[in-house]
């Protein structure tokens, strides 16, 4: 088995400063390794929205942009908005 140097001797490190071995700094490093690739397993599967909704940005914000206005001083009058109404203003 080869380890990269630079991986060994953090490992070594590591094991020093916590007053452990290195083979318990190892093995412990390769029981969370698969204990994640276990638990990845069985988390339940995300379903993700999809819109049908058309790519780009609202009408309003496209014409801003189309207009030569940057898009970060567009979403600052839009925090601006949020912020005086509680909503974005549209």
């Amino acid at each position: 088995m080869r380890i990269d140097e630079a991986l060994l001797n953090e490992a070594k490190a590591y094991a020093a400063r916590n007053g452990r071995s290195l083979t318990s700094v190892m093995e412990d490093a390769l029981r969370q390794l698969l204990n994640r690739s276990t638990e990845a397993a069985r988390r339940p599967r995300v379903k993700l929205i999809v819109s049908d909704q058309p790519v780009g940005f609202q009408p309003d914000v496209q014409a801003r942009l189309d207009a030569g206005e940057k898009l970060e001083h567009i979403a600052w009058d839009l925090d601006d908005a949020e912020r005086m109404t509680g909503d974005v203003a549209r």
